[in-house]
């Protein structure tokens, strides 16, 4: 179901009373999104001095429009700063080429039933997965990697 919000813009001049002077008064009617369930069917020939007691009331919004509109100035604090994930910053590092490597697991107790062999196997550095690239550079926003390094 497609819904849509409407926002009108009119003019209109009351005519003087009395010793009154005219008055000129623009402004812009915002309407909320509407379905076609609670849509009204009018033309440009039909009278609407009745429009607020068709439309429930939380439908409509008049707000006053400005004869000059002002320029828009936009202030920013400061931007927001990425955090690194320092338990990840420990364990990750950058080769020359930029790739990510990690060490491997199970080098760190019972190390006695383990022969030489397998701990030097362990002792060693083991490049990062192609698909853990994107959680390791989330984790660690100012790693300098080379993401076309094979």
């Amino acid at each position: 179901m497609a819904s849509a919000t409407v926002t009108l813009s009119f003019g209109f001049r009351c005519l003087p009373l009395r010793s009154s002077p005219a008055c000129v008064s623009c402004g812009s009617i915002q309407l909320a999104p509407f379905s076609k369930a609670n849509a009204v069917k009018l033309t440009s020939s039909s009278c609407i001095s009745g429009f607020g007691s068709i439309l429930p009331q939380k439908l409509c919004t008049v707000a006053p429009r400005t004869q000059r509109l002002q320029p828009l100035t936009v202030v920013s604090a400061k931007g927001y700063k990425m955090k690194t994930h320092k338990a990840s910053a420990k364990r990750f590092r950058v080769t020359g080429r930029g790739k990510i490597v990690r060490r491997r697991a199970g080098k760190q107790h019972l190390l006695a039933k383990k022969n030489t062999k397998r701990k030097l196997r362990l002792s060693k550095m083991h490049p990062v997965s192609r698909s853990d690239y994107d959680n390791v550079i989330g984790a660690l926003p100012y790693l300098k990697v080379n993401r076309k390094a094979t």
